[in-house]
């Protein structure tokens, strides 16, 4: 009798502890062996030197510092003039960072992206099973930080669909009339949210944090420094295109369409260095410790 009354309970709970601690000897070499990476990703247009172009080297080599391994980072380059479905768009960065995740063995991927590159990666998390890549993709992702993003399009794209004299004056910012400027325009935006997209109102959230640098205003005066950072003619060129725009906006984007999409992680001036605003240029720039707020940020 002595035999059978021995409880059950010890036995449980021995099982209990050695899958506990085969779970903690499984987690421990892979929390110890996990390798993050950084990639940036791009706006509208069509880049093949984006690290030198688009970014600049102080942007990117500032905010690959904060990585355990600096080395661990990628500087995308592809066709953003096309639809963000396109091959030549989602296709070559869901290609661009695979060969990235492979090539360093990331395991934590976070990925800062400018502008129209948020609605390229935003594809990509809201369509797992369009392409056999993605997946893996979104798997790895901690997170996107996106700059300025055009969640919502904008009113200038609509502008320079129209063909007007308009359309000469954001040449230089949007391209012409190529498919991603089409896209961009407000009701087509509109219309991918609503279908397409997640991490909108009213629609499925995202699988990952979308997380949105909003832009406020412009500065362009001549007597003022800050006005120089990222390029004085740009800036003075998107002073201009303000005119199209709400009274928050960063030159491009209206403050509604880069908060449409996932969270707000903050507007410019709640943390840029004496609280200055951050034109559609300056965003992707090392202007204002941005860069180094982007920095702090690469730990997951």
């Amino acid at each position: 009798m002595h035999q059978h009354r021995t409880s059950p309970r010890p036995r449980a709970a021995s099982l209990v502890a050695a899958s506990l601690f085969a779970a903690a000897s499984l987690a421990a070499p892979f929390a110890a062996g996990a390798v993050t990476g950084v990639a940036f990703v791009h706006g509208t247009g069509k880049q093949t030197n984006a690290y030198q172009d688009y970014w600049q080297p102080t942007m990117v080599d500032s905010v690959r510092q904060g990585l355990a391994n600096p080395a661990n980072y990628v500087v995308v380059n592809c066709d953003f003039e096309q639809y963000m479905w396109d091959s030549r768009a989602a296709g070559c960065l869901a290609q661009q960072l695979t060969d990235f995740i492979n090539a360093r063995g990331i395991t934590q991927l976070i990925v800062i992206t400018h502008s129209n590159g948020g609605n390229v990666m935003r594809w990509i998390l809201s369509n797992p099973t369009y392409d056999s890549r993605y997946p893996n993709i979104i798997a790895k992702t901690v997170r996107v930080n996106a700059l300025a993003p055009s969640s919502a399009g904008t009113p200038l794209a609509d502008a320079a669909m129209n063909g007007n004299a308009f359309e000469q004056a954001v040449g230089w910012l949007l391209g012409y009339k190529s498919d991603a400027v089409k896209m961009q325009q407000v009701s087509w935006m509109a219309t991918y949210n609503a279908n397409n997209l997640y991490g909108t109102a009213g629609r499925p959230a995202l699988p990952k944090p979308f997380r949105s640098v909003v832009g406020t205003d412009v500065d362009s005066s001549p007597f003022d420094s800050d006005s120089y950072c990222g390029g004085y003619t740009e800036n003075v060129g998107l002073e201009t295109t303000q005119n199209w725009l709400n009274s928050c906006s960063d030159g491009f984007l209206n403050c509604t369409s880069q908060s449409a999409a996932g969270t707000v992680w903050f507007q410019d001036k709640q943390r840029t260095a004496g609280a200055e605003p951050l034109s559609h240029n300056q965003s992707r720039r090392a202007c204002f410790n941005l860069n180094t707020i982007l920095r702090s940020d690469m730990t997951p």
